[in-house]
């Protein structure tokens, strides 16, 4: 995965000369030659490559029918989500993803693209959707085969069915593998025995477990013949028709939540309770009639990690959503600090919030890291769809999407929760009214940071890809071999190198380059790329013997460097931004636009070097001198974008009916110059 940052290398333009400045508060439009920057060219570029179906999305999104209501009772809020799903589904966008005779075509990317608009409208209908289309339905096409998809897919897909993803256990939530919930094969009757053993096995915190659900796909240790072959999936009715539980099945409502209370989670339990044969979904794992058992993938690891990641989709959807909600969030703030005004200025008049450089500095890095991800999660989406779709379907390229989602989720859910916080404060007493939606937005989404993978899991399985590539460069060397590379000295200081002639000259030219500009894109991506390597090659170097000690040793030893593991993994997930990005700047053909953008850039890629200034200096990467310039670049970057804000964010599309927030309607403007009227009649 380090060599992965070579891939989609941006097109290089000459290196750019900085002139640091004193910061100031506001400065002049950006205009070239060619004119002012054009901010629909911005938006049809983060619209990406399925901008008609989000717009076609963002326009049902309108329907008031479909937004979050806080007036009703859990009970109703519950019920206008479930029967708010008949107006998906008349769209038909939920079909995209399916075989053409389920009523789909195989467009797994353009799904999500639109799936991700719906959390403008209300976040619990998107989650809901995703557990109907995007677990429960999803997880019969991706583990069935062709005679299950004619068993249940079809009443899955139009709602005929409604139905859970019985996977999470009160006991284990990330580690799936170690789930109790046993399905035990019986060759007499050539059934499967599902049993949970005890309280901490029950299935928890389903999706429509509570009240919706008659059917769900449950997770469960595979045994028959005295032996078991791991965690399978298996297609377990669970109500009648009346919503009564089945015999041997039990649950429980898990009630009011902190967010998302127009999903019905629930907990499923279950007592000796039998299915045919026929309903384990068998894509990657069968039974015999006599017990016998099979696979196509032989290797237990490998085919329980294939079956896992067939359902990758709900971590990229989840990604997309949280970039949406950090948009209208941005939108919402943008817009009322370009308008409301506090204390007087030298001339008398009261000064924009959006003037003064702390609330630049609160609002506009977010913004570009908002751009960042948005170009991100397009690639992602790209990738995504050309694994799902079949156009490049083998085992690498599952592997890289599933490392790339799991990067890409959790930096785009806490940035999320980061930016509605950040928003909140600087709106002030208006940015807490409910009325104005960060507080809602904040509530619904906090979930996103935990489930379908919880972001700190994820990214120690970033930082064990980029480890375990790392190490296939010294397999097959002796030790005194690898010795000599693990204390390669890098412009005078001995390091952990990759081991990579390119890697060490990268080092010694950015210590010997002062007079290049922060702003360079070269600059900026060696900084960045040596971030990963060096931490990724320091790593590797402390856990070089893991293998060779006692499972408790080798626990142990990773648990010492657990902290640099997930901070190496959020290093690598911000260089892929940075990459999707220049990416993105290399594509916008207009020239004043494209100015514009690259300086969006370069904010997000000097306020991530602000971040690691300590990493930095430690290593030597940049002076004292030179680290003072990063902030003092990025101030004057900040000033630069200043006028441009409201553009920046009107480029992210949302109309005020996705919005809904009266402080972005242009009433703090109306006040602001009915104040200011009433002070010149006195």
């Amino acid at each position: 995965m380090v060599a992965e940052t070579e891939q989609r290398k941006p097109l290089r333009r000459p290196s750019r000369s900085a002139t640091v400045q004193e910061p100031r508060r506001t400065a002049p439009a950006l205009e070239t030659e060619e004119g002012q920057p054009d901010f629909a060219v911005l938006e049809d570029a983060l619209l990406g490559r399925w901008k008609d179906l989000r717009l076609d999305a963002r326009r049902r999104m309108l329907d008031p029918e479909l937004h979050y209501r806080d007036d009703l009772t859990l009970a109703e809020r519950r019920a206008r989500v479930t029967s708010q799903l008949q107006a998906l589904l008349a769209s038909g966008a939920p079909r995209l993803p399916y075989p053409p005779e389920y009523g789909g075509s195989n467009d797994a990317g353009g799904n999500l693209a639109a799936f991700e608009e719906v959390v403008t409208a209300d976040p619990s209908l998107q989650i809901k959707a995703g557990v109907q289309w995007g677990l429960f339905a999803a997880a019969i096409l991706h583990l069935g085969t062709a005679t299950q998809h004619e068993r249940f897919l079809a009443d899955a897909i139009e709602l005929r069915t409604l139905g859970a993803f019985a996977m999470t256990e009160t006991g284990h939530g990330s580690d799936v593998a170690s789930i109790a919930t046993t399905a035990t094969y019986d060759p007499e009757t050539q059934e499967f025995v599902i049993h949970t053993p005890f309280r901490a096995a029950w299935k928890d915190y389903i999706g429509n477990a509570a009240i919706d659900g008659r059917a769900a796909v449950v997770f469960a240790q595979l045994e028959t013949l005295g032996e078991r072959h791991g965690v399978h999936a298996f297609y377990v009715p669970i109500r009648d028709d009346e919503g009564r539980f089945l015999p041997g099945i039990g649950g429980e409502d898990d009630g009011a939540k902190a967010g998302l209370n127009g999903v019905d989670n629930g907990r499923l339990h279950f007592t000796a309770v039998r299915v045919p044969r026929t309903n384990l979904l068998n894509r990657y794992g069968d039974v015999a009639p006599d017990g016998t058992y099979s696979s196509p993938i032989a290797s237990p690891g490998r085919r329980f990690f294939t079956m896992l990641g067939t359902l990758v989709q709900g971590r990229v959807s989840l990604a997309g959503a949280a970039i949406a909600s950090a948009k209208v969030a941005l939108q919402i703030a943008v817009r009322y600090a370009d308008e409301r005004r506090q204390f007087a200025g030298a001339g008398g008049e009261e000064t924009v919030l959006l003037d003064y450089p702390r609330h630049q500095r609160r609002l506009l890095p977010r913004v570009a890291t908002t751009y960042a991800a948005a170009f991100t999660q397009d690639e992602l989406l790209a990738d995504f769809h050309s694994v799902f779709s079949g156009e490049h379907d083998t085992d690498e390229a599952r592997q890289d999407l599933e490392t790339f989602a799991a990067a890409v989720k959790a930096e785009a859910t806490w940035h999320a929760l980061d930016t509605f916080q950040e928003c909140r404060e600087a709106c002030g007493g208006a940015g807490f009214l409910a009325e104005n939606r960060f507080g809602q937005l904040k509530s619904d989404l906090d979930i996103y940071a935990t489930f379908e993978g919880d972001n700190t899991v994820l990214l120690q399985l970033v930082g064990k890809r980029l480890l375990g590539d790392f190490g296939k460069r010294f397999k097959g060397l002796s030790a005194a071999r690898m010795a000599g590379i693990m204390a390669r000295q890098v412009g005078g200081t001995v390091v952990a190198a990759a081991g990579l002639t390119a890697f060490a000259q990268r080092v010694a030219d950015l210590r010997a380059g002062a007079s290049h500009s922060l702003r360079d894109a070269d600059v900026q991506e060696a900084l960045l790329t040596s971030r990963v390597e060096l931490a990724v090659a320091d790593l590797g170097g402390r856990l070089r013997n893991v293998s060779r000690l006692a499972p408790e040793e080798s626990a142990e030893l990773f648990a010492r460097n657990q902290h640099e593991l997930i901070e190496t993994a959020r290093a690598y997930a911000r260089l892929r931004q940075w990459q999707a990005f220049t990416r993105g700047v290399e594509r916008i053909e207009d020239v004043p636009t494209r100015r514009l953008l690259e300086q969006v850039r370069d904010v997000f890629a000097l306020d991530l070097l602000e971040k690691d200034l300590a990493w930095y200096l430690m290593r030597g990467l940049l002076s004292a001198q030179r680290a003072r310039s990063v902030t003092e670049t990025l101030d004057q970057l900040l000033a630069g974008l200043r006028p441009h804000a409201v553009g920046l964010v009107g480029a992210f599309g949302y109309q005020q009916g996705h919005l809904r927030a009266p402080i972005a309607s242009g009433a703090e403007r109306r006040r602001q110059d009915e104040a200011r009227a009433a002070r010149h009649a006195r």
